[in-house]
This record gives C-alpha cells, sequence and structure tokens, in this order.
C-alpha cells in the first residue's frame, strides 16, 4: 500500500486553486491575516501580488498544508514525502520535523533572506528544454547562468542576472531549444542566494526541528533527511544549490509506488511524473473538486 505525497513549488499559484480548500481552515486565515488580507484568494487573483516573493512563499504552504490536513485522516502515510523548492518545507512538516504554524513562520524567513538577497543582486530563472541535456546545460553556462533545478533528462532550469538571462534566452532560439522565463524575480537555487541561504540556516538554528516521522527526500541531493540537524542544513543549503529533482523523481520511482499524489497549484510535478512513468498513476490535488474525491483516487490506486 504504498503510495508518495509530492509538494510544488512556485510559479503555477492561482487564485481557484484547490477549490475544495475549506475556506475557514486556521492556517489560511492566518495566511490571510499575515498578509493584510480579508481573503488568501483576493491575494492571489491580484497580479501585482500573485507573484511576489512574500506573498507566494507563504500562501503555497498555508494551503498545501491546509489541503494535507484535509486529506491525511481519510488516507494512510505515505511511503515518501518529497517537496519542490518552497514546497519543502510544507514536505518537511507533513513528514513529522515541525508544525505548520512553523512552516509559516519559515516561509516568511525564508522569504525575507531571499528578497534581501535579491535587493542587492537582481536575478530571475529561466527554463530551457531540448533533445541535448548537456547542450542545454553548456548554454546556460555560455550566457553566464548557473544551474538551479535538474528537473527532467531534457529539462533544466537555469538562474542568474538579466542581461545573462536575456542571452539565454537569444542563444536557445539560435539553438532551435525553447526558453520560458519563470514567474520568479530572483536566481533561487544559485550562488547569488548564498547570503539568504545563511541568514535562514541561522534563523533555522533557532526553530525547534525534531527528526522526520515519515520517510523525507530532501531534493538538494535527492538525500533521505533523517535526523533534525538533516532538515535545519537541507532546507537552508538548497536556497543556493542546485536541486536534484529528476534525481528525487527516479528514486522514488524506484520504490514503484502505486501512486502518486501532488498538493499545490497546478499539476507541473504529477505531469512530469506521468510523462516518464506512464505506468505508476500521478495526480494533482488542484484536479479534483472535492477532498473526498482525492482521497478515492488514492485509496482506489493502493487497491489495485
Amino acid at each position: 500500500m504504498s503510495w508518495v505525497l509530492l509538494f510544488s513549488g512556485q510559479g503555477s499559484q492561482h487564485p481557484a486553486m484547490l477549490p475544495w480548500l475549506d475556506p475557514a481552515d486556521p492556517l489560511l486565515r492566518e495566511a490571510a491575516r499575515r498578509l493584510g488580507a480579508a481573503d488568501w484568494r483576493a491575494v492571489l487573483a491580484d497580479p501585482a501580488r500573485r507573484h511576489r516573493n512574500a506573498e507566494a512563499q507563504l500562501l503555497l504552504n498555508a494551503s498545501a498544508l491546509a489541503a494535507w490536513h484535509q486529506l491525511a485522516p481519510g488516507l494512510p502515510p505515505p511511503c515518501a514525502v518529497a517537496g519542490y523548492s518552497v514546497g519543502e518545507l510544507a514536505a518537511a512538516s507533513a513528514a513529522g520535523a515541525f508544525d505548520a504554524a512553523t512552516a509559516l513562520d519559515l516561509a516568511e524567513a525564508r522569504a525575507r533572506a531571499m528578497d534581501a538577497c535579491a535587493a542587492r543582486e537582481p536575478g530571475g530563472l529561466i527554463a530551457l528544454a531540448g533533445p541535448a541535456p548537456d547542450a542545454l546545460l553548456a548554454l546556460a553556462q555560455t550566457a553566464g547562468l548557473h544551474l538551479a533545478i535538474d528537473r527532467l533528462p531534457a529539462l533544466c532550469i537555469a538562474g542568474g542576472p538579466p542581461t545573462a538571462l536575456d542571452r539565454a534566452e537569444q542563444a536557445a532560439a539560435q539553438a532551435g531549444a525553447q526558453a520560458t522565463r519563470l514567474a520568479v524575480d530572483l536566481a533561487s537555487h544559485t550562488p547569488a542566494m548564498q547570503a539568504a541561504a545563511t541568514a535562514f540556516a541561522l534563523h533555522l538554528a533557532h526553530t525547534p526541528v525534531q527528526a522526520p516521522r515519515l520517510p523525507l527526500l530532501a531534493a538538494d541531493g535527492a538525500q533521505p533527511v533523517r535526523h533534525a540537524a538533516e532538515a535545519r542544513a537541507r532546507l537552508a543549503g538548497q536556497i543556493a544549490k542546485p536541486l536534484c529533482w529528476r534525481g528525487v523523481v527516479e528514486q522514488l520511482a524506484d520504490q514503484a509506488p502505486k501512486a502518486v499524489l501532488e498538493i499545490g497549484p497546478g499539476n507541473a510535478l504529477a505531469r512530469d511524473w506521468a510523462n516518464r512513468f506512464p505506468h505508476l498513476p500521478a495526480r494533482s490535488a488542484d484536479e479534483f473538486r472535492s477532498a473526498a474525491a482525492v482521497q478515492a483516487w488514492v485509496r482506489r490506486q493502493l487497491e489495485r
């Protein structure tokens, strides 16, 4: 009865995401309060705020954990948990490393540290897709970018300053590769964020963290997190290190789970999984109209 739980990162958030969430959920109310809004969905409906780092990181964690708290009572524990980028905070909380309120505090602290770093060194991210993975990475590096996320065999995400992003976009067009700028205004998971990683590590040092109760896989090297010290180090370190998401997915697929559930906006992680491993069912909670429907889908897969 094995299944995998994944938590999304930034970029696909929208005001209608996870339509079945209880609007009275305490986490959602607290997130709205912290953002000075009456309704958390109103923040996402505002184009000027939807992709703002401070708002997005807080809301993604609040909504993801609110969703998990609704779903968990009707499901057996997952055999593994992993999070993509900021989704690692929700994943660590769901795995038992810290409670949901702490996850919200950490999301705010993480965003503050990253925004302060980006104010000194502006940047962004670009997704590069094409048939030759090595050529994509070489293109990014030649343009002056760093690898940020090794996501798929034919897709990498690179980060760096705006001028380097422009060069990479032009070079990709000339090489026949696909280039897509991401809706983030900082070069996360690259050396440009080292000061943010250091600041967040200091914050984590004073935050109560315990060993995860559920198997938790870190994205910055696809390594299991077994102790509180490892959780702190991984959560801080990934801000300035490339994510090995491809390695995470491959390790999880080796366990042959009967189902993979993504929690968060959109279905990018579930779609990537389905394309690579069509024999292992994967869905996103954002595709369903009720929590009961999500639970029923997971249970059906486990009964196969």
